[in-house]
């Protein structure tokens, strides 16, 4: 089950729409969905977060926390609206682009990739790319 939370004022237009395409991502990667909890936030709050289970005193786009059990997935993806929004404007995409790559980013974490190498970083973009896309067919 995807679940959705709100500690900011930005609401997801059709959720079901998002809870498809993410269930659509897992099991893309030929993974399971379990509990993946999204919240979207600040970015005051994600540093907070950040600070407390991290120790890192910067702001973030997405911090997730993976409970998963193999190949069936649960987790918690916190993401900062305010740093989608930046990063949408940085990179000259559209917020609704920024807002899935940086939502599949959490999903392919805990699918296996990882993004620590600049290979590795490769790898995550090209995923991201790929799911954005699959965000986009027509259902």
């Amino acid at each position: 089950m995807i679940n959705f939370f709100y500690e900011t004022d930005f609401i997801l237009n059709n959720e079901e729409r998002y809870s498809s395409w993410a269930a659509q991502v897992v099991t893309s990667e030929s993974c399971s969905v379990g509990e993946i909890n999204y919240i979207f936030c600040n970015d005051e709050y994600l540093h907070k977060i950040n600070l407390d289970y991290l120790q890192h005193d910067d702001y973030t786009d997405i911090i997730s926390f993976d409970y998963s059990e193999g190949s069936l997935l649960h987790g918690d993806i916190y993401i900062s609206i305010e740093r989608v929004l930046d990063n949408s404007k940085t990179f000259n995409v559209s917020f609704d682009d920024e807002l899935l790559r940086v939502m599949a980013h959490g999903l392919l974490h805990y699918c296996g990739f990882k993004d620590k190498s600049n290979s590795e970083s490769i790898i995550m973009r090209d995923k991201e790319e790929e799911k954005i896309a699959l965000f986009h067919v027509k259902q």
